[in-house]
């Protein structure tokens, strides 16, 4: 098998992965972003790069994830149809495929309403789907949407979001999305082990996990203040009463966030079909290398 990054090569092999994810920073020198990752190289197996979170502007997605490529770290380019056309698109996946970034995550981005430039225009030229269907013909194809040939042709690992927390998974949804081409999913935040075990028992008795690779989204929290922040604001996101009261009672709000995260790991790696964990968290690179570190020796 020709494996198309560090990635796709641990998921093919039946390695437990980490992923984790940072958001570029305000800041045009380089050395500001790899002292922001450092605490995570060599210790995630791949990083996301956000694409303007929160329809905030940062250095581009694009930039960043060449920057950790040029210094060993797998990035996982996170591309959003919400800031540029289709073929701004295409010129970025192909850019990012010469330059050994072929992890890509297809997002419709948030509402830039939500952000800090309300008046900003989205252009969502394509849904986030046909960018995974346009990223899979450059690669499988060997073309652009027009035709045109496209060589040497990029070699990607296409991801796509699920959402794990809102009822039972949609399998033709989904199996739709790994017909366009989607390698892996990555999923928002998830809390609660039964409703995991119930997701991931559909999508086995559908044969989807036969087809793909499923990792799951965790995170520490700062205090049970941001685990109900979480719960009000952030779309899927569910947090059990049970873990926001163990937060309450803790007298270190983090340190016990962290243990929190490590039980929820070891018990997903229980789980069939669950390939890792995705671990998220703004400024959290530290303390999430640290539960990477930690869970790794369990």
């Amino acid at each position: 098998m020709e494996y198309k990054s560090l990635l796709h090569k641990k998921l093919s092999e039946g390695v437990f992965v980490y992923t984790a994810e940072t958001t570029p920073p305000d800041a045009s020198n380089k050395e500001v972003l790899i002292t922001k990752i450092k605490p995570l190289k060599g210790v995630a197996d791949a990083i996301n790069v956000t694409d303007s979170p929160g329809a905030k502007a940062h250095m581009s997605s694009l930039t960043a994830a060449i920057i950790l490529a040029q210094n060993e770290i797998d990035p996982i380019l996170q591309l959003t149809v919400r800031d540029r056309n289709r073929l701004a698109l295409q010129g970025d996946l192909i850019g990012a495929s010469a330059l050994n970034v072929n992890n890509i995550l297809c997002l419709s981005g948030d509402k830039p309403e939500s952000g800090d430039q309300p008046d900003t225009k989205a252009v969502n030229d394509i849904s986030s789907l046909t960018l995974v269907a346009t990223a899979n013909m450059m690669r499988k194809d060997k073309q652009f949407p027009s035709g045109r040939k496209i060589e040497p042709p990029p070699n990607f690992f296409i991801g796509g979001a699920e959402v794990p927390t809102q009822g039972k998974p949609d399998i033709k949804k989904i199996l739709n999305k790994i017909e366009q081409g989607v390698d892996f999913f990555q999923t928002q935040y998830v809390f609660e082990e039964t409703i995991l075990r119930d997701y991931m028992k559909v999508l086995g008795d559908s044969g989807i996990l036969e087809k793909t690779f499923f990792i799951i989204g965790l995170g520490p929290f700062n205090s049970a203040k941001s685990a109900k922040w979480m719960n009000e604001n952030l779309y899927g996101v569910n947090v059990p009463e049970i873990i926001i009261k163990r937060l309450e009672q803790a007298k270190d709000q983090l340190e016990e966030s962290k243990k929190i995260c490590l039980e929820l790991i070891q018990t997903f790696q229980e789980i069939k079909g669950v390939k890792g964990v995705h671990l998220m968290g703004h400024k959290k690179e530290k303390v999430i290398a640290e539960i990477i570190k930690i869970s790794k020796k369990t």
